[in-house]
C-alpha cells in the first residue's frame, strides 16, 4: 500500500491511498498544540446514504518534561514504555505490535524505516520525503512524501500510522535542532 502525505508535517497531513481517496488525518488544531489526533476512514456500509466519515483511530499527547502519551484503540500507553529508543546513535524505536512480533524503526537523513526486529531485519515500511524541487531544472519530476506499507502489516495499519507520526516528528525535532547549531 502506498500513502501520498499532502505535507512533510507529519502533525497536520492528510495520507492518501491511490486511488485519491484519504486515508488518515493527522491534525494539531494550533501551532504549540499539545495533541495531535489521527483520524481513519471508515466507510459507512449499513446506512442508505452511504456516507462516508473519519473517526478518531489515535491520539498523541505531547509533553515536555515527559513521555508523550498515546491513545489507541481504548488504551493509554506512555510512549516510553511502549515505543524504547535503542542504538548508539539513539536513532532506532522498538515496539512490540498486537501480533506479537517486534518492530523498530530506523531513522536515517532522508528515509524512515519500520523493520522486523528480528534476524531478517525485513522492511515492511518506509517513508520517502519530499523530492528537493531544484530536480525539476533538471527534467526530473519533484515527488510528495510517501510512506509504503507492505500487505502483511496491514492489520495494525493504526499503530503503523501513530509510531511513524511519532518517530518523523521527533526526526525533524532534531533535524531542525542540528540546523539551528550550525
Amino acid at each position: 500500500m502506498l500513502l501520498t502525505l499532502s505535507s512533510e508535517n507529519v502533525r497536520s497531513t492528510i495520507f492518501t491511498c491511490a486511488s485519491g481517496r484519504p486515508l488518515y488525518v493527522s491534525s494539531t488544531p494550533r501551532r504549540f498544540s499539545w495533541t495531535t489526533t489521527i483520524k481513519k476512514y471508515v466507510a459507512d456500509d449499513f446506512q442508505l446514504e452511504m456516507k462516508d466519515r473519519f473517526e478518531v483511530a489515535a491520539q498523541i499527547r505531547w509533553r515536555i518534561f515527559c513521555p508523550a502519551k498515546f491513545r489507541i484503540g481504548g488504551k493509554s500507553l506512555r510512549s516510553d514504555s511502549f515505543l524504547t529508543k535503542h542504538g548508539v546513535t539513539r536513532r532506532r524505536w522498538t515496539f512490540r505490535g498486537p501480533d506479537g512480533r517486534w518492530y523498530r524503526w530506523d531513522v536515517h537523513r532522508r528515509v524512515v524505516v519500520l523493520s522486523l526486529d528480528d534476524l531478517s531485519h525485513r522492511e515492511v515500511a518506509l517513508y520517502r520525503r519530499t523530492t528537493s524541487r531544484c530536480f525539476d531544472i533538471l527534467g526530473v519530476k519533484s515527488t510528495k512524501p510517501c510512506l509504503e506499507i507492505s500487505p502483511e502489516i496491514e492489520h495494525m495499519l493504526d499503530l503503523v500510522i501513530l509510531t511513524f507520526i511519532y518517530v518523523e516528528k521527533l526526526r525533524m525535532d532534531k533535524e531542525l535542532k542540528e540546523i539551528k547549531e550550525s
